[in-house]
């Protein structure tokens, strides 16, 4: 069972919105929006702080697990067209577990 996982660099509206998406397409049991664990280092003292490319979007992971390969491409095609339409960058990586 393929698992995909999509890296979202935008809002929390836009998140929302591909999640009810991907949980909206046949065959899609599990969305998971997972934690992120990686430490930011934007401390309010920088120097950097408040600058207009350090307010970019949020960054989102979501895991997805798909019946067959065929259903990940319908997936990723849709999530594509969903992210261009809401001006969101997604990042994706596949495990192929046939």
């Amino acid at each position: 069972m393929p698992m995909l996982r999509i890296r979202l660099t935008g809002s929390d509206d836009t998140a929302r919105a591909i999640i009810n998406l991907l949980q909206s397409v046949e065959g899609i049991e599990h969305v998971e929006e997972v934690a992120d664990l990686m430490p930011h280092m934007d401390d309010a003292d920088s120097s950097s702080a408040g600058l207009s490319d350090q307010e970019g979007g949020n960054a989102h992971e979501i895991e997805i697990d798909a019946p067959n390969l065929s259903t990940a491409r319908k997936v990723r095609e849709a999530v594509e067209a969903l992210a261009f339409d809401l001006d969101a960058l997604v990042e994706f990586e596949e495990d192929d577990e046939a």
